[in-house]
């Protein structure tokens, strides 16, 4: 399954937005192109969050995505569609996008693996975007086998991952920001599985990433405001449609994408543009160099940490939610995580790591470095072999 963002001829792209809802596309995807070559068949579109502005995938115009683990909840967003198909053993694999975490998020939520390539490294033409600066494609699925399987169609890099045993990998385990402020349960439950990754002979070891949230608050933002209409409306001009941002503002039905949507449009150009300037040029050469830095000082091979601060909230839990009892922004606290990475265009992987007892999966992510997702898929590979079994949902 492919997200609705992801250009084929046989369906519509609609990305999830009423004014592009009859969009047929003249030619796939290079993305999609690749896994059609390779014999993939396409089993469907499949739903997201309203032009990839969000992490609910409770979508105003197409429907709620449903979590397969409990339908009253979300399956993460903005590949929300994605996860949920293949958490509930529809097909076996599918594609998403993420920005800010919308692969990752989606896999968390719905008790599946997935893949935030190095941005770049996955062709990112024939998508309909948000960030030129932050997107890119990347594979769910439920091994890591299959996930190095997409990988290696879509880029070509199809040799088999290098076995990694357990006392050849070394974990470094962010404690500031990643590892604070998380849901007592979603805590207890990753606190366990490092230590059967610690029983498995994986050495962990405690790190510091300084200003990780305060450079990732700087960049995040400044960068969508400003290619979110760029490169929206650059898109839409090599589709061929005769359709800008501008139109398709009008129509978004999703509450909380519509007032984004419209505050991005509300930017004067030349004051995004230079906040963007600085954000690409000034901040976000920094936050790489902070990845780069503190697994070279380490000497580790990924960060360790909880995907998502907390579990699957429910549907309608659009602009709060409750963690630990009290009400927190839920967008920014599904992403706090997960954008640190995506901002840096590091290589990212969720992996199941418990379940709740109310029945909700929790995930532990691993950053590696820019460039380095062959490596990481291996060492993901381990760990995940290390971790709990997750049960398939009761659907």
């Amino acid at each position: 399954t492919l997200k609705d963002n992801i250009d084929t001829t046989a369906l519509p792209t609609a990305a999830g937005t009423p004014a592009l809802r009859d969009h047929r596309p003249k030619r796939n995807a290079p993305v999609a192109q690749a896994l059609f070559d390779a014999g993939a068949i396409l089993f469907g579109k499949a739903g997201m969050h309203e032009l990839a502005y969000g992490i609910t995938s409770n979508n105003a115009a197409f429907g709620a995505v449903r979590n397969p683990y409990d339908p009253s909840r979300v399956p993460g967003g903005s590949s929300g569609g994605t996860g949920a198909a293949v958490g509930a053993r529809i097909v076996p694999a599918g594609i998403g996008t993420d920005t800010g975490g919308s692969v990752r998020v989606p896999a968390a939520f719905c008790g599946v693996m997935g893949l935030r390539p190095t941005t770049g490294r996955w062709p990112q033409a024939g998508i309909v975007p948000i960030s030129s600066t932050r997107d890119t494609a990347g594979p769910l699925a439920r091994t890591v086998a299959d996930l190095a399987l997409l990988d290696g169609i879509v880029t070509g890099e199809d040799a088999p991952l290098p076995s990694k045993a357990p006392g050849d990998i070394r974990l470094g385990v962010p404690q500031s920001h990643f590892w604070e402020g998380l849901d007592e349960e979603t805590g207890r439950l990753c606190r366990d599985a490092l230590a059967r990754l610690r029983d498995a002979g994986i050495d962990l070891v405690e790190v510091d990433l300084p200003g990780i949230a305060e450079l990732t608050a700087a960049i995040g933002f400044p960068i969508v405001f400003h290619e979110g209409r760029v490169d929206l409306d650059a898109y839409l001009a090599a589709a061929g449609l005769d359709l800008r941002s501008a139109d398709i503002a009008p129509h978004v039905a999703s509450p909380d994408v519509k007032g984004l949507f419209d505050a991005l449009l509300a930017q004067a150009p030349e004051a995004a543009e230079a906040a963007w300037k600085v954000a690409v040029e000034e901040q976000r050469p920094r936050l790489i160099a902070a990845y780069r830095d503190g697994l070279a000082k380490y000497g580790v091979d990924a960060f360790v940490f909880p995907t998502v601060p907390l579990p699957a909230p429910p549907i309608g839990d659009d602009e709060e939610t409750l963690l630990n009892g009290q009400k927190v922004p839920t967008f920014m606290t599904t992403i706090r995580n997960t954008d640190p990475g995506s901002n840096a265009g590091v290589p990212g992987i969720s992996l199941p790591a418990g379940i709740t007892a109310a029945g909700l999966p929790v995930a532990l992510e691993l950053d590696g470095p820019p460039g380095g997702d062959r490596a990481l898929l291996a060492v993901a590979e381990t760990v995940a072999a290390a971790l709990p079994a997750i049960p398939a949902p009761k659907i």
